[in-house]
């Protein structure tokens, strides 16, 4: 079979199987045809009628038949890109998502705006390296891109599973994050005394009871890393509550969040004393990031 003939057909076996919409299975089917003859797009086009041996449609098959059952595109390569950077993923570690590089830029921003300053304890009011702590780094993707486009800073990354803390050092490795440290932490818990001009997070905000979790992708997907309790919010209201003793005067606390979740968790930031509550879009439009600035007084 050529590979036209194969993308067709794969195209519509998704459509059919999975219910994909068709220029979603066309990606996968494509992204998997790719990886299975190890070559590029454009190679793909200028090939469309090219035969294929029997290997190289054998490997194709079994791609697409593990899609077929569901796994993400993510996990059967092994990779996903995020920010630029390709990360090693695995099943112990939740899947970078588009939508979470506006996390990384709201960040980017406001660690740039805030590089001159001063630690409240110094008067010389010289450049100091910024430090950064990502909670529930998983795949360190927040942390290594922060890292790797700010590389004055000084990140800290935790994740309470051995495993994510584990592909997070290999991905800082491959990707030259050297201003990272990595812990295996349960949120702060492996941090006592320690104080971070940003903290970052994308942690679980999915309802226990929502049924997106047993359908698509999410059903691969480790359940600790999406679920938070009956309306989602349980760790977010534990980091709000807890992130001030961690945070440097005036020093940012940025979350992700679910779609209709931005007023609540500003309402959670506004109460426990944190100014200067802002939001940010993802790529739909939609809030999708809410920060807020531990007062400088308290």
């Amino acid at each position: 079979m050529t590979p036209q003939a194969l993308l067709t057909e794969a195209r519509q076996q998704l459509v059919q199987t999975l219910q994909l919409p068709a220029d979603e299975a066309r990606v996968d089917a494509q992204t998997l045809l790719r990886h299975a003859l190890g070559v590029t797009r454009a190679w793909l086009i200028a090939h469309a009628d090219h035969a294929l041996g029997s290997e190289d449609q054998a490997r194709f098959n079994s791609l697409l038949q593990r899609r077929l059952r569901g796994e993400p595109v993510a996990y059967i390569l092994g990779s996903r890109e995020f920010y630029g950077l390709d990360f090693s993923v695995a099943p112990g570690v939740l899947i970078p998502r588009p939508d979470t590089e506006t996390l990384v830029e709201a960040a980017l921003r406001l660690i740039l705006e805030n590089t001159l300053s001063s630690h409240p304890s110094s008067a010389s009011g010289r450049e100091h390296p910024m430090r950064i702590l990502d909670l529930g780094t998983g795949s360190g993707a927040i942390a290594i891109a922060i890292a790797v486009n700010r590389p004055t800073s000084a990140v800290t990354a935790v994740d309470q599973s051995e495993a994510a803390v584990s592909i997070a050092r290999q991905n800082a490795e491959k990707l030259g994050a050297t201003n990272l440290r990595l812990l295996q932490s349960d949120w702060f818990s492996a941090l006592t005394g320690e104080r971070f001009d940003f903290i970052v997070s994308n942690p679980p905000y999915i309802a226990s009871a929502d049924p997106h979790l047993s359908q698509g992708d999410l059903r691969f997907e480790p359940s600790s890393a999406l679920a938070s309790g009956t309306d989602g919010l349980d760790d977010i209201r534990q980091i709000v509550a807890t992130a001030p003793a961690h945070l440097e005067r005036g020093g940012w606390l940025l979350l992700e969040h679910g779609y209709d979740q931005a007023e609540r968790v500003a309402r959670l930031l506004k109460e426990a004393g944190y100014t200067e509550i802002g939001h940010a879009p993802d790529l739909a439009g939609i809030q999708r990031i809410t920060w807020g600035r531990r007062n400088f007084k308290s």
